[in-house]
């Protein structure tokens, strides 16, 4: 994520959130429909929370259709990769073994989670293994 990117308040982020697992473009009537359970909002006060997006570089609006049609321009792993960053910066002076730490200590880590956690590090760990291998072998 660019530095240029701005952080998501939390209502900007549930817009985004509908936005995103949309397959296509989507109308503020849409959104405000996905959003119905969670925000008691009118129309107007989406269409300011969507102007800002737009400002924020978050959406583009296509207005060539006759209605208001959004999409994300930001994709959201990008975005969740530089705000995960940016927490764990901030928060744990960029050190995941300290984040871990504080959550497992504070009991909201279960052994689960921990056991769960070592599983998918082994996994990416032979991915890597299989990834170095293909390249010492396509060197040979």
């Amino acid at each position: 994520m660019a530095d240029a990117v701005k952080k998501l308040g939390e209502a900007e982020l549930e817009i985004m959130q509908v936005i995103w697992n949309s397959n296509s473009p989507v109308t503020s009537n849409f959104i405000l429909k996905q959003l119905q359970d969670s925000r008691k909002w009118q129309l107007s006060t989406l269409m300011t929370s969507l102007a800002r997006l737009a400002d924020k570089g978050f959406v583009a609006c296509d207005r060539s259709t006759g209605s208001n049609l959004y999409t994300a321009l930001i994709p959201e792993n990008q975005y969740k990769t530089g705000a995960s960053k940016q927490f764990l910066e901030k928060l744990y002076h960029n050190s995941l073994r300290n984040m871990v730490a504080a959550l497992y200590d504070d009991k909201a880590l279960k052994e689960s989670d921990v056991a769960q956690l070592r599983d998918f590090l082994d996994q990416l760990e032979a991915e890597q293994d299989d990834l170095n291998k293909q390249t010492r072998e396509g060197n040979e």
